[in-house]
Parts: structure tokens; C-alpha cells; sequence
């Protein structure tokens, strides 16, 4: 059984940052692409950022998140990280990491979520 445990949401004045946590334990073979989504309240769940095993970003378009907002990923520990600089209240949501799993070899590529954790920006 895979599990993505996320940690490092929180409140934060405008302006500030945080650092978002998500780490993939259980059986895992190997982890492919991993990635950060939002949802706010009567929104649908939109990608803010991924990245591939060898390091390969692709960034939300909208909303300055490429300039303002990091994802890194650590490999020997199945870590995936997104540094959130300058927050903005429209970056309030529930975020949610993801992941692309193999639990064996030559076994197939299942998404994984995690239970997402609660970032709001507020003065």
C-alpha cells in the first residue's frame, strides 16, 4: 500500500512564504512524475506544478506561479517540495500532492493523492 503524507501548510501574511512537504512511503518500486494541485472553495482543482524523476518542470501558466513558487523533489527519499514565495490571498486553497507509481517492476503506473493540506493567505 502506497501513502503521500503532505506537511507545511498553514497561514501566512501576504507576502510570505511556505514550504510544502509530501513524502510517498509504503510498497514502491518507483516514482515517476510528481506534482502539486490546488482546489479552492467552488473551484475546480487546478495543477500548480510537476516534476519528473530526472527533474523536468512544468508550471501553472497563470497567476505569476512559475516566478513565484519553486518545486524541487529529492529521489532517495521520495520527497517532493514546493517553496511558495510571495503569496498572494488567490493563492489560498487546499493543496494536494500527487504522484506516478509503480509498486513492482514492469508493473503498471498508478496516481497517487494525498489527503491535502490547508494553505491560507491572510493579513
Amino acid at each position: 500500500q502506497v501513502q503521500l503524507v503532505e506537511s507545511g501548510g498553514g497561514l501566512v501574511q501576504p507576502g510570505g512564504s511556505l514550504r510544502l512537504s509530501c513524502a510517498a512511503s509504503g510498497r514502491i518500486f518507483n516514482v515517476y512524475v510528481m506534482g502539486w494541485y490546488r482546489q479552492s472553495p467552488g473551484k475546480q482543482r487546478e495543477l500548480v506544478a510537476t516534476i519528473t524523476r530526472g527533474g523536468k518542470t512544468v508550471y501553472r501558466g497563470a497567476d505569476s506561479v512559475k516566478d513565484r513558487f519553486t518545486i524541487s523533489r529529492d529521489n532517495a527519499k521520495n520527497t517532493v517540495y514546493l517553496q511558495m514565495d510571495s503569496l498572494k490571498p488567490e493563492d489560498t486553497a487546499v493543496y494536494y500532492c500527487k504522484a506516478t507509481i509503480a509498486i513492482e517492476i514492469m508493473g503498471e503506473m498508478t496516481d497517487y493523492w494525498g489527503q491535502g493540506t490547508q494553505v491560507t493567505v491572510s493579513s
